[in-house]
């Protein structure tokens, strides 16, 4: 592991000018995937600006009804949260999905964003990685890709992004708020994530030097009704090998209002817009959500290894679709 500085900052405009005045700084919340990513020479900070003590820590309530989850609230608490499971309740059980207890004291929601790939050639520094290295090729497209992209993927990158958090986030339209140098911004979750092209290193929108500062939840009353169910290849803590975050607000047998969004299967979480505009005003029953599915599973492009991932999460969305439709008519 390259030597390394450590400063711990007091607050926001603190943290912020640590960073900028270290070229090769980087920003330290929990560490269960920089510090991992350090060991393995993948990512080599000359400083650690570690903001855990900031003043992010807090689950609030909005004026209009949605909720603001501070950056360093760990994931343990976030999924704890008595309004988090009340209101968003599969983000509750995703971030319960995502990481054994030791692993979800220590996490917190602003590095569960930006964690990276698992992808095994992005952290192993002796093959070629686009994400890794720009323009030194992608060893998955003809190597080991079984749980690779299926969506959105392209040449130069088919890695999937690991979190479960970001996938319910996604479903629920979150707003990422940073802080900068020049002053505050935000961005849509659905914009946060940058689409994979042939830049697959330029993973976020966030301006250089941006430190995140929460996650803001609008008001959704059909997110009470959801659920966030995970597929993996054990039954220990494990990467998703398809995930899928789902609301539903059925009436009179006709669906009103869904939200649905996937996991492991793109270099971002996926929203499942093409699924939800075939939903809307469609009978609530397993044949539409199948149409549904295969609506958003057009645009799959799977490898020779993982084309499994297409039937898998079809498979998934009517269970998950089926559950949220009995739970509503009892």
């Amino acid at each position: 592991m390259k030597e390394f500085g450590y400063r711990r900052a007091a607050d926001v405009s603190g943290a912020l000018a640590l960073l900028a005045a270290e070229p090769e700084a980087r920003f330290l919340g929990g560490g269960t995937n920089l510090v991992d990513l350090m060991k393995t020479g993948v990512e080599r900070p000359a400083l650690l600006v570690d903001v855990r003590e900031l003043p992010l820590d807090r689950v609030e309530p909005t004026p209009d009804g949605g909720l603001r989850i501070g950056a360093t609230v760990t994931n343990s608490d976030l999924a704890a949260h008595p309004e988090v499971r009340r209101r968003y309740p599969a983000l509750s059980q995703a971030v319960l999905a995502g990481a054994s207890g030791q692993l979800r004291n220590m996490a917190t929601v602003g590095g569960n964003l930006l964690q990276r790939t698992r992808c095994g050639y992005f952290t192993d520094t002796a093959r070629p990685c686009n994400k890794r290295v720009p323009g030194s090729g992608c060893s998955a497209l003809t190597g080991a890709h079984h749980n690779h992209a299926v969506l959105g993927a392209s040449d130069h990158c088919v890695a999937t992004h690991p979190s479960d958090m970001g996938v319910a986030l996604t479903a629920f339209d979150a707003v990422v708020t940073y802080e900068t140098p020049e002053g505050p911004g935000e961005l849509p979750l659905a914009d946060f994530y940058l689409p994979v092209g042939d830049t697959p290193h330029r993973e976020t929108a966030l301006p250089p030097g941006a430190l995140i500062t929460g996650v803001t939840l609008p008001p959704a009353p059909v997110a009470a009704r959801s659920r966030y169910r995970k597929v993996r290849e054990r039954a220990s803590y494990a990467f998703a090998i398809g995930s899928v975050a789902a609301a539903l607000d059925v009436r009179d047998g006709v669906v009103r209002d869904v939200r649905l969004a996937f996991g492991a299967v793109a270099s971002r979480p996926w929203r499942a817009t093409a699924a939800e505009r075939a939903l809307i005003g469609a009978p609530a029953d397993e044949a539409a959500f199948a149409a549904a599915a295969d609506a958003e599973l057009a645009a799959a492009r799977p490898l020779p290894d993982n084309g499994y991932k297409v039937t898998l999460m079809r498979n998934l969305v009517v269970a998950v679709l089926a559950q949220l439709t009995e739970e509503a008519a009892r």
